[in-house]
């Protein structure tokens, strides 16, 4: 399965939840990610079958070695980015929203100079 923007998406909100709440469920990602139960639904069945999560008899998502990597590699990104243009000026709501289209598309070198930089810069 290529991991895609979305299923980054779904990765990341579920360590989100988990994070918040102790659990993540499908009514709240969809709630989180503004989509459908039944989009939720089809998402969470994918990553079931590629091993990026489980889920419990009790509908509790949790994510497995592979999902908490691409998940907590995004949400990183998520939140360098959302720092960095927030340093630059951009107001905190703008800047988390537009973090949120750059973690997907950034080079990995991009990524590393500007954690360079903001390294240099928050010290």
């Amino acid at each position: 399965m290529q991991v895609n923007e979305s299923i980054e998406d779904y990765l990341e909100q579920i360590l989100i939840q988990q994070e918040k709440s102790g659990c993540a469920r499908s009514v709240d990602i969809a709630a989180s990610l503004g989509v459908t139960k039944a989009s939720v639904s089809h998402a969470t069945k994918l990553l079931r079958e590629n091993d990026y999560i489980r889920m419990a008899d009790d509908k509790y998502i949790t994510l497995t070695p592979a999902g908490r990597e691409i998940a907590e590699r995004m949400y990183q990104r998520h939140l360098v980015l959302a720092q960095f243009l927030m340093r630059l000026g951009v107001a905190e709501e703008t800047a988390f929203a537009d973090a949120c289209r750059m973690e997907h598309d950034i080079s990995a070198e991009t990524f590393a100079a500007i954690c360079r930089h903001a390294e240099k810069s928050w010290e």
